[in-house]
């Protein structure tokens, strides 16, 4: 969506390595916020990622108007539960079906072979997977790994609006988490989830929205350690004064 930075970087490199054509979509997708508050003030430096893609190599960059993109309203309705419909799903309603109707669109767009998102969204990458495998695209779905700063934090656009001694607070969401896992599996699940909320919370300036430990595949919560092969923790916390929302993720299991 734009104001890209290593962590976007990093997927461009590893499609110029793996593929002849790299096309970089930028498209602020107005249909997946629910919080228009929220959509005014995310950044936009289209001629900055410009550079930085040019510098990374990609061959091309499509960059279309909202009026292209939705000449019209989109009125398709996704719907994949329980991996749409659970933490993001359920605090930012209408947030997924956004997401793919604008994902569906770039895939009828740029008829790719693959296409690469970070993992720093886990839940928009399951979702995606399921909307590739009902729509019948041919695509590849490549999931890379999430990009961090020195501090711990997740690269993220929204890091551009955070002050410095917020950005600093915002570090010890990926330290705790990081924490927590040294109380697997001899602690359980409710206790871990209580160790990372609470902890988090007493923190000046951070307040948890959700904390949620679940199947890595389904995005179901579980209840013990041994309930799925895979189990991540998915965290959405608000930092700061004028709070910014921030998403990570850990991989338990």
């Amino acid at each position: 969506m734009g104001a890209l930075h290593d962590g976007h970087a990093s997927l461009v490199d590893r499609s110029v390595q793996e593929n002849d054509v790299t096309v970089v979509s930028i498209f602020l997708n107005p249909t997946q916020f629910n919080d228009k508050s929220d959509l005014e003030r995310y950044p936009r430096t289209l001629e900055a990622d410009c550079a930085l893609l040019e510098r990374h190599g990609a061959t091309l960059v499509f960059a279309p108007s909202v009026e292209e993109v939705y000449p019209e309203p989109d009125t398709r309705v996704f719907s994949y539960p329980p991996t749409d419909s659970v933490m993001e799903g359920a605090f930012r309603p209408g947030h997924f079906n956004g997401v793919c109707q604008i994902v569906s669109k770039l895939f009828d767009y740029v008829d790719a072979d693959r296409a690469y998102f970070g993992e720093k969204d886990f839940q928009q990458i399951a979702v995606i997977r399921r909307m590739v495998a009902d729509l019948g695209f041919r695509v590849q779905i490549v999931p890379c790994p999430v990009i961090r700063e020195e501090s711990g934090l997740a690269r993220s656009s929204r890091n551009e609006l955070l002050a410095p001694a917020e950005r600093t607070l915002a570090a010890h969401i990926y330290r705790v988490m990081q924490e927590s896992k040294a109380l697997v599996p001899a602690h359980s699940v409710r206790e871990v989830h209580a160790y990372v909320v609470n902890t988090l919370d007493a923190i000046e300036g951070l307040k948890v929205q959700y904390y949620s430990i679940v199947d890595g595949e389904t995005l179901a919560e579980v209840d013990s350690w041994t309930a799925a092969p895979h189990i991540v923790g998915c965290i959405t916390v608000f930092c700061g004064a004028t709070p910014i929302r921030l998403i990570d993720h850990i991989r338990y299991i």
